[in-house]
Parts: structure tokens; sequence; C-alpha cells
């Protein structure tokens, strides 16, 4: 009794974690689709540039109404600096890939961001990575393979582009951790957008503009208000549960993108995709109760289960 007791509060605050981290992987997924749409009509980097002033105008509505303006200067901190130089170019690289690849393909490559927040934090945090956690990591990775089915079509330049702006993703995840916990996560996001929209803007340098419509407005709007919300969902999950826990259920964003392309583009999974999905879902599901069983108190013999 005693030991369900102790460990109720852990169960609630990982449960908050993985319901956060879904939340994210649903908002990004929508954001995605939105930003792919207007692609068609707008060059990519105006568009990222135009979404990111509009998402830091949100942020920093918030950050008024909560009452966190002198806490500003935060987003100056090295680490902070640090993460949002990697979500900035990450981000850029991603969205790049998005705009020449089916939305699941691309959604499914950058969910290989576990394998290397695994890696890394085993390379640069000391952490150590069990039997049933490489199992699980492999199983993900074979699932976003039999999703995007590499071929010399499918798995081109584009591809590769996503694969290294998941690979800073990770790292930007990685950093998150390090981040002063008093530090507000809106404060966070806003050096994240604000960064982000300095580089799409210095792109914009050489790319020219286009017209802008008022439904490209309204439309990246929308997207913002995903985005912004993505990433307080995401900074919160992370500052808050175990990179171990959380990281396996961004593989949600998949299902997310899946309905969407199909809604969208008419796009579905073939048979090989579908296997992909339940091989992401299930190493995701399996991670996380192997996270908990092996942080779960352990029981005094003769004492009563839980």
């Amino acid at each position: 009794m005693t030991a369900s007791l102790l460990s109720a509060p852990a169960s609630a605050t990982a449960r908050r974690s993985i319901l956060l981290m879904i939340g994210a992987s649903g908002c990004f997924a929508a954001n995605d689709a939105i930003v792919k749409f207007v692609s068609q009509s707008l060059p990519g980097p105006q568009l990222i540039f135009l979404r990111s002033l509009i998402a830091a105008g949100f942020f920093l509505l918030m950050i008024r109404h909560q009452g966190v303006m002198p806490r500003l200067a935060g987003a100056l901190q090295p680490r902070v600096l640090a993460r949002s130089a990697c979500d900035a170019f990450g981000t850029v690289m991603y969205l790049l890939s998005l705009f020449h690849l089916p939305l699941a393909n691309a959604t499914a490559i950058n969910l290989a961001a576990p394998v290397f927040m695994t890696l890394f934090a085993v390379l640069f945090l000391g952490e150590r990575a069990s039997p049933a956690r490489w199992v699980a990591v492999a199983l993900g990775f074979a699932g976003v393979l039999a999703v995007v089915q590499p071929t010399g079509d499918g798995f081109n330049a584009w591809a590769l582009l996503c694969v290294g702006g998941t690979l800073l993703q990770a790292l930007r995840d990685l950093l998150t951790r390090g981040i002063d916990p008093t530090l507000p996560s809106m404060v966070i996001a806003l050096s994240t957008t604000a960064f982000l929209a300095l580089v799409a803007g210095a792109m914009t340098l050489t790319q020219g503009w286009a017209p802008v419509a008022l439904r490209h407005l309204l439309l990246l709007a929308l997207a913002a208000g995903f985005l912004a919300t993505a990433y307080l969902f995401l900074i919160a999950s992370l500052r808050t549960g175990d990179i171990s826990l959380t990281a396996p259920f961004r593989y949600t964003a998949l299902l997310f993108a899946v309905l969407l392309g199909y809604a969208l583009w008419g796009q579905w999974p073939n048979a090989w995709a579908w296997a992909g999905i339940a091989l992401l879902v299930g190493s995701g599901v399996y991670a996380a109760h192997r996270e908990r069983a092996r942080h779960a108190p352990t029981r005094a013999p003769g004492s009563p289960p839980a």
C-alpha cells in the first residue's frame, strides 16, 4: 500500500508527460500538413519566415499574459541559444524536405529521432541503455523503413536532408533537459521561433519574395497556432518526463500524418506501411512498459500487491 502511494505521483507525472508528447505530435503533424499545403503557392523560406513571425507573436502575447516578461533575458542563456540553433536549422532542413516528400514519408523519417536520442544520451550523457530499449529502438527504426520503403525514387537527397534535420532535432531534445527548470517554457519557445525567423529571413534574401494572399496568412496563422502549442507541449514533456519513456510516443505523429495525408492528398499506406506503423506503435508501447517496470519500486517479500 505504501509503495503504491509513493509511486502515484511518479505515475501521474509519467502519464502527463506521455499525453503532452502525444499532443505535441498531433500539433506538429497538423502544422506540417498546413505548411506543405501552402508551399504549393509560396516559396519555402518565405513561408517559414512568415509562420515563425506569427508564432513569435503568439508567444509574446502568452508571455505577457502570464507575467513573465522579466524572464525574457533567459532566452540569451548559452544552452537556450544552442537549443534554438539546433531547432532552427533542423526545422528548416525538415520543412524543405517535407515540401518535396509525401507527408507520411517525411514524418516517418523524422521519427528516427529516438534512435539518435538514445545514441546521444549514451555518448554525451553517460546513460546506459538496456537491451530492451535497444530492441525497442531497432523495431521502431525498422517500422520507419517499412513506411518509407526506400527505393531509388522514394529515398533521395530530400530524404537525406530530412535525416540531417532529424539529427539536429534529437540534439535539441537532449539540450532541453539541461536548461534551468525555472525558466518558463514560453521563453524557450520564443527563442526558438525568433532564431528560426532569422534563419528563414536570411534565406529569403537569396530567393526573392512572392505575393501573399489573405488566405495564405490565415492558413499560416493556423499553422503557427499548432506550432506554438506543439512547442509548449514538447518542452513541458521533455522537462518533466524521462526521455526514454516519452520519446517512443512521438511515433503517434505518424498516425496523425497518415490521416492528414489521406484527407488532403488522398495518400493511403500500403500493406508494408501499415506493418511499419504497427512496429512503430508496438515498439513505443513496449519501451514505455519496460521503463515503467524498471523504475517501479521493489515490493518487499510477503507484502500485498499494489
